[in-house]
């Protein structure tokens, strides 16, 4: 079941269950070993066989793929298509559409960067289907991080679904007064204006809400504060981190290597 206000579906599954900062250790050590490796094929290689079998393993495959095909597939086409026609210095001619050349240096580079961006946003996503924000938050502060940056982190993993429930609720307020919101392209970009500006001031008044509200529930209190959420930190994950760790030294030590 989704979170009205997070990505997050509510399921019972062991990723699920994994503690929040083995998943976002997962997810840095995907990033980084997509940017930093030099073996080509490893971004694509990730998202294959490592963050789709995952999302399965958490029980939210379904959801993962149709998020993946409908919100990243048309970005990913239009930056390889970009990337595939306009690369600088390519050589090696495939074919030529009027004064556009289409170069294998030009394909191979934009497959490169489209799959490690791919691998990025993929686990970044996997990781906001299978893990609240919440109890996020209270995993990074019970760690020692500061309030301030666990905030920061867990705010930003609900701007896009915060944003999409406000403007569904605002696109239906404007429905009911009788404004059009589909039909041809210009009535869509007509009605822009009425929607967009609810959407930027509603947004800028629960910034201030939430402020006052995180204030009034002590906030910055320097005193250590207590969690009614109990969360799982067995020492298998807990080695499962420093390999992490150590696989990360030993990709950036073979690319310092190899440059």
């Amino acid at each position: 079941m989704h979170d009205r206000i997070t990505f997050f579906v509510d399921v019972e599954s062991p990723l699920h269950r994994l503690n929040p900062l083995t998943k976002l250790m997962l997810v840095f050590t995907i990033i980084l070993l997509a940017f930093l490796s030099p073996w080509y094929f490893l971004p694509t290689g990730l998202f294959f066989l490592v963050i789709i079998p995952l999302s399965f393993w958490g029980r939210i495959g379904k959801v993962f793929l149709e998020s993946v095909v409908r919100l990243l597939l048309p970005i990913f086409g239009f930056l390889f298509v970009m990337q595939a026609f306009f690369y600088p210095g390519g050589q090696t001619e495939i074919f030529h559409i009027w004064k556009l050349a289409v170069t294998t240096e030009g394909v191979h580079a934009a497959y490169l960067i489209v799959t490690r961006i791919l691998a990025m946003v993929s686990s970044f996503l996997l990781l906001l289907l299978s893990t609240h924000p919440s109890i996020l938050m209270s995993d990074l502060t019970r760690r020692g991080f500061p309030g301030s940056l666990s905030y920061i982190i867990t705010s930003s993993l609900q701007i896009l679904p915060q944003m999409r429930n406000k403007a569904a609720s605002i696109i239906d307020a404007q429905r009911s007064r009788g404004l059009e919101t589909e039909g041809a392209l210009k009535d869509r970009i007509r009605a822009l204006v009425p929607l967009v500006r609810p959407l930027v001031f509603g947004s800028l008044v629960d910034v201030e809400e939430r402020t006052i509200a995180i204030e009034a529930r002590g906030f910055t209190t320097a005193c250590v504060k207590t969690s009614l959420l109990d969360i799982l930190d067995p020492r298998v994950e807990k080695a499962a981190r420093w390999l992490m760790v150590l696989i990360l030294v030993a990709v950036i030590g073979s690319r310092l290597w190899v440059s």
